[in-house]
């Protein structure tokens, strides 16, 4: 009798709560939907683009070539890109730190920390630094690299650097 009780009331309930047409919410909706109008406008007409060409009539330079173009003489100093790069290539020739120097037999070899604290042994012929630098010489004083570095025309110069021990 309770379980029957307990369903009529809720009937009840859920009658009471449905109104009829008189119901606030649906007005203002009806409202709102009167009121609404308008158009979208179009969206803009997109233009075209045209690319931009250097170098058409010679005035302008291409910022992504080199100064000087490829088949110019030039001093016909240039790096091998071709051969494959060596740990210490990876890093600028300022962060490597001459740290030690052994002699192996008639070979003398170079102990360099490089900025993730690793230490290489570094030989005459080894490359090292980001300019293509090609070690010429070692002793326990001096570690004697030659760069190849790019000047304001695009042509490689070198230059030596000379890497001495850290205390």
């Amino acid at each position: 009798m309770k379980l029957l009780t307990i369903s009529f009331l809720s009937l009840l309930a859920l009658t009471a709560c449905s109104g009829g047409d008189g119901d606030d919410l649906d007005q203002w909706m009806k409202e709102r939907k009167a009121h609404v109008g308008g158009k979208i406008p179009p969206l803009p007409e997109l233009k075209t683009y045209v690319p931009f060409v250097y170098n058409n009539d010679g005035s302008l330079h291409d910022p992504f070539k080199g100064r000087r173009a490829a088949d110019s003489a030039g001093n016909g100093l240039k790096p091998d890109l071709s051969r494959p790069k060596e740990p210490l290539e990876a890093f600028p020739l300022e962060s490597l730190k001459f740290v030690g120097f052994l002699q192996q037999g008639k070979r003398n070899v170079a102990l360099i920390s490089a900025p993730d604290n690793t230490v290489y042994q570094v030989k005459v012929g080894n490359y090292m630094g980001q300019n293509f630098g090609l070690v010429m010489n070692l002793s326990k004083d001096e570690v004697v690299v030659k760069e190849m570095i790019q000047d304001a025309t695009g042509e490689y110069v070198e230059r030596r650097v000379t890497i001495n021990p850290q205390e």
